[in-house]
């Protein structure tokens, strides 16, 4: 009366699912420079963490008398596991079968991860390479029909991954080529990495391209990193896989579990808070015309090496990344004066709001360093639509609930400046600061056109203008009036930020919901 035969069957599949494709497709996948899932997902959580779900999910081929002659994993592996001591679901597509095109029980198993972490609470971390649905063979190994295609189940599937990502951070790898579904996931993260030389993202690939449009490009000339760095599908490049997955595992370490907590503090960071740095004191220069390495600052005023750098790539006048102060996490935005004088474009603007929604989103104060000359003007960036993006940043910042500080590096000019100052935020100001409708260039040309045009030297007129103005852009009136709550030594940025951040870390309470909807 034992169960011992059936029991043996589990166990015969369990070990026929850790062969995935297969010895000889394993070492293909490795020729290749990539790991297999197994390889990533080991790379990825904590050791002997991982708690597969549906282990023995796959196909199997019988005989006529019911035998089973060969058996087919699923080809996404799918788990409950922890990164760091905190728990996660993690994902992703085994490749040495199929070439990641999921087989109907490896769907079954992607569908559900969206599920399972939306129903734990977790964060969700994929580790994608593979492709969509296929148009050879539609049933997999057993004939069965896959849903993969069907654009009811499409729908229904999109419904979980935004359903996620309003919960839970959700972290995306691409660690070799994406296409279609896989693609689709990639890009709806709060963060998402791309390996440099093995991953390319595709909507479609070269032969589908060739035949509907007549291009003939390889996979990375299509969707390459460097494409995608400068596309915005993607935060950040990697190295390899493995600097890939150390990226998300940092990334993680700044964000709550979800949206019913409060994002970790590290405990007694080594930083000092009151720690002052001399250079702040002249790392702006005089001459309004030179410019600045604002990462310098970023990383004299934050805790040593805590600054991890998204989307730099992308809307290159902006800054956004994570940082700590004290320990504590923090959103940081930033000017780069080395593009556009910091100016925000089309690009800008996207990469603002999207960065102050996902810091609304999971409870991070954010830190603003401004430097801003306004949006970019001339034909492109009309044609790009900046204003209407601009917009879009700017109601992002007001209708954040996040505390906000702000510190004037140097300009804040123009309808764009208000997508730095969040609402009832504290704002600090350093000497070298200054604001208005116009940058004093620009407000020159347009007030004193005609007696420019009219002097004997008109480039001299101009230069004896602008310095004229500028002399009388004292940043002390602007404290005086208490337009700005404090005029500060720039040696003291990080003090300030550390004591107001230990003010207003409590109040981030009151934005965790009682419950989900």
């Amino acid at each position: 009366m034992s169960w011992q035969s059936e029991v043996d069957e589990i166990e015969v599949r369990r070990a026929a699912a850790l062969e995935m494709g297969g010895s000889e497709a394993v070492e293909r996948q490795h020729a290749r420079g990539r790991l297999t899932i197994r390889e990533r997902l080991d790379a990825l959580v904590d050791e002997k963490s991982l708690e597969e779900q549906g282990p023995i999910a796959g196909e199997a081929e019988r005989d006529d008398e019911g035998r089973v002659t060969a058996f087919y994993p699923a080809n996404y592996l799918l788990g409950l596991a922890t990164i760091g001591g905190r728990p996660v679901v993690v994902g992703g597509e085994d490749f040495t079968q199929r070439g990641g095109s999921p087989s109907p029980a490896g769907l079954r198993r992607s569908v559900y991860a969206e599920t399972l972490a939306i129903d734990m609470r977790v964060p969700l971390v994929r580790l994608l390479e593979g492709g969509g649905g296929s148009v050879a063979g539609s049933g997999g190994k057993t004939g069965r029909p896959r849903m993969v295609g069907d654009p009811v189940f499409a729908a229904s599937r999109f419904l979980s991954i935004a359903q996620v990502m309003k919960i839970v951070p959700v972290a995306s790898a691409a660690v070799g080529a994406v296409a279609g579904f896989p693609a689709a996931r990639l890009a709806a993260s709060h963060f998402s990495v791309m390996t440099r030389e093995t991953a390319q993202i595709l909507i479609g690939g070269p032969a589908l391209v060739e035949r509907a449009l007549g291009e003939k490009l390889t996979k990375q000339e299509l969707g390459g990193a460097k494409i995608h760095t400068r596309s915005g599908v993607v935060d950040n490049v990697a190295k390899d896989e493995r600097d890939a997955i150390a990226q998300m595992q940092r990334f993680l370490s700044y964000l709550p579990t979800n949206i019913l907590s409060l994002p970790p503090c590290e405990q007694n960071p080594k930083d000092d808070p009151e720690r002052r740095a001399a250079e702040l004191l002249e790392i702006i220069p005089r001459e309004r015309r030179k410019v600045y390495a604002m990462r310098k600052i970023i990383k004299a005023v934050f805790d040593e090496d805590s600054f991890f750098e998204m989307t730099r790539g992308y809307g290159r006048g902006q800054i956004t990344g994570l940082a700590r102060l004290a320990g504590r996490p923090v959103g940081l935005m930033a000017n780069d004066p080395y593009f556009y004088a910091g100016s925000m474009d089309a690009e800008g603007a996207q990469k603002v709001r999207r960065f102050v929604e996902f810091c609304d989103t999971f409870h991070l104060p954010i830190v603003s360093l401004v430097d801003e000359p306004g949006f970019m003007i001339g034909s492109q960036s009309e044609q790009a639509g900046t204003i209407r993006y601009g917009v879009e940043a700017i109601a992002a910042v007001v209708t954040s609930r996040v505390p906000w500080c702000t510190v004037m590096i140097r300009k804040a000019y123009g309808v764009a400046a208000a997508a730095h100052f969040g609402p009832k935020g504290h704002v600090l100001a350093w000497p070298s600061a200054e604001s208005g409708a116009l940058p004093i260039e620009g407000g020159v040309a347009v007030a004193f056109r005609r007696e420019i045009e009219e002097a004997a030297d008109p480039d001299a007129k101009r230069q004896e203008l602008e310095e004229s103005f500028a002399a009388r852009r004292s940043p002390f009136p602007r404290a005086e009036s208490f337009s700005v709550h404090d005029l500060i030594d720039p040696r003291e940025t990080r003090s300030r930020l550390c004591r107001w951040l230990t003010h207003v870390w409590p109040l981030l309470d009151e934005q965790i919901p009682t419950r989900l909807t």
